[in-house]
């Protein structure tokens, strides 16, 4: 089936608005959540380019109509199609053609996040707090009672974190470019891990982070790691794009 174009918008830049995060060291993980985020490890992450948002509907609807691909599963759903919501209802094979065309189209090494990039990026260099804003609970949020009532919301509504980057751990879960492997970080090199081979014994998921409209707990911790075989399509399953520096 040929993509629609009812999405793509007159103006709308292929190239998404990028935030420099600055190199650093900073401590991954958490004592606070699952025994996947332990043990709590210092790692040195490279200055890399993080888009500001996660991919829309608008931005990916320009990936449609130049590649003639097949629109994701919810695209003609009014819950998840607005052109300003994330793209939702994208496998990681998806995320990462998306990727490499838009490396095509802006001659810059486009891919997706480490687990380690997208953390690093979260915290912003708030330490081992639970939350980009701090350690207060996702329910002292402006207007959390009435968020994510149906589906994601447009992308940038609130304050960013101190970096620059909005909805870094609500509205959809975001694919990251890792292999997930629960007991990881008890092996992991300290300087830019990109995660573990594939292996046998290893489960084929692949690495996401961020919170989701469809939880209880709409926001999740700057650590907390998720995982789903790399061919699914949820409904709040999105991503957003790393550049190299």
């Amino acid at each position: 089936m040929a993509a629609t174009h009812t999405h793509s918008q007159p103006g709308v830049a292929i190239e998404p608005t990028l935030v420099p995060i600055p190199e650093g060291w900073f401590l991954m993980g958490s004592q606070n959540g699952q025994e996947c985020e332990w043990p709590i490890h210092r790692v040195w992450i490279e200055s890399f380019l993080l888009a500001a948002t996660q991919v829309t509907n608008a931005e990916y609807s320009l990936f449609l109509r130049d590649t003639n691909s097949d629109p994701p599963s919810f695209w003609q759903d009014p819950n998840f199609n607005q052109p300003q919501q994330p793209v939702t209802g994208v496998s990681w094979f998806d995320a990462d053609r998306y990727c490499q065309w838009l490396a095509d189209q802006t001659c810059r090494p486009c891919r997706l996040p480490t687990e380690a990039e997208w953390e690093r990026a979260a915290r912003a260099d708030r330490e081992q707090t639970d939350f980009p804003w701090g350690n207060d609970a996702p329910q002292s949020l402006p207007d959390y009672a009435t968020r994510w009532q149906t589906g994601p919301e447009p992308v940038a509504q609130y304050a960013p974190n101190n970096f620059g980057l909005y909805n870094m751990c609500d509205n959809v879960h975001e694919w990251c470019s890792d292999w997930y492997d629960p007991n990881y970080y008890a092996v992991s090199p300290e300087q830019n891990p990109r995660g573990p081979e594939l292996r046998a014994g290893l489960s084929h998921r692949k690495a996401s982070r961020g919170g989701s409209w469809r939880h209880h707990i709409k926001v999740s911790r700057c650590s907390a790691r998720s995982s789903i075989p790399p061919d699914f399509h949820y409904a709040d399953y999105g991503f957003r794009v790393a550049c190299a520096a």
